[in-house]
């Protein structure tokens, strides 16, 4: 059992490889735990022991299917484990049940659950996040972040979508974001946009990273995409992103306003305002905590 969002995941893409390597970094000579308990038939239930959104159910099945095991999920991906039911079933609900022989099932134990914990974990807080902004009457978009785990950007950008936010550029090569120091290092906002237009087509995107409305301005002008709007807060926000789609309504300048730098759920309402159309916030995946998982053989 898994999401729609199971899909963008391609049948041989490299994931699978990487499902290969965790695996194989967790025992990389003998198993000496599966020597102990052996190949004997056991049955093993997947506990949720924590309330969110589960999340990185394709994950955990290709550690399981790799360890030559069987799984039957009872709770489907993207579904929302209320402390409620947690508490009426103990502190804990069964997400799946797990088959195989004993080795393989301890073996695939920690990869499924640190993978599961960590996917449910980003999915958990861009969910929230999504909703608070919701609540608060925004109707544009949130978004991640590049700030994503080395070797794990796949598996928390599939999370970020499973919350419900948006991923924002995948990598370098998917649009091309031009910082204080490309800037610095360019000499003008006007001359690096045109020196990325010369490469990058008209497929890709540009966005501009500005301190101030007079460079935002410049950036419009030069045929930017999207203007990041970096560490700008509360009203000054506001006044310059309603000052800027003002400026530019009637003309044949298309854009769009990106707000960046230091959004909490703590003050992510102050900064709140539908003349930005999308607020990018690193708070969804980097440093979030985890959902908790087990995995127990049944006796």
């Amino acid at each position: 059992m898994s999401s729609e969002y199971a899909n963008l995941l391609p049948k041989n893409g490299k994931w699978k490889q990487q499902i290969t390597d965790f695996l194989t970094e967790d025992v990389p000579s003998f198993d000496f735990g599966g020597f102990v308990v052996g190949a004997k038939p056991e049955t093993a239930s997947l506990y949720m022991k924590q309330e969110g959104l589960i999340c990185g159910v394709p994950f955990a099945a290709e550690v399981f299917k790799q360890c030559d095991l069987k799984v039957k999920w009872h709770r489907e991906e993207k579904s929302y484990v209320t402390a409620e039911e947690l508490k009426q079933d103990g502190g804990k609900i069964v997400v799946a049940t797990v088959s195989g022989a004993a080795k393989n099932i301890l073996l695939a134990e920690r990869t499924a659950l640190n993978l599961l914990a960590r996917a449910s974990g980003v999915a958990t807080q861009s969910y929230i996040t999504k909703n608070l902004a919701d609540e608060n009457g925004y109707t544009g978009l949130i978004a991640g972040t590049r700030k994503t785990t080395p070797g794990l950007r796949l598996i928390e950008k599939y999370a970020m979508l499973v919350g419900g936010v948006d991923t924002h550029r995948y990598d370098l090569s998917s649009m091309v974001m031009l910082k204080d120091n490309h800037i610095a290092s360019t000499g003008s906002i006007t001359d690096a946009v045109a020196k990325a237009r010369s490469v990058c087509g008209f497929a890709v995107k540009v966005e501009v990273e500005v301190s101030s409305e007079k460079d935002a301005k410049e950036a419009i002008d030069a045929g930017a995409d999207v203007i990041m709007l970096d560490n700008f807060k509360g009203d000054e926000l506001r006044r310059v992103a309603q000052s800027l789609k003002e400026h530019y309504k009637g003309s044949n300048k298309a854009f769009l306003l990106e707000c960046s730098g230091g959004l909490t759920l703590q003050n992510l309402s102050s900064y709140l305002s539908n003349d930005i159309d999308i607020y990018s916030t690193s708070s969804i995946h980097q440093g979030t905590g985890i959902i908790d998982f087990s995995l127990k053989i049944d006796v």
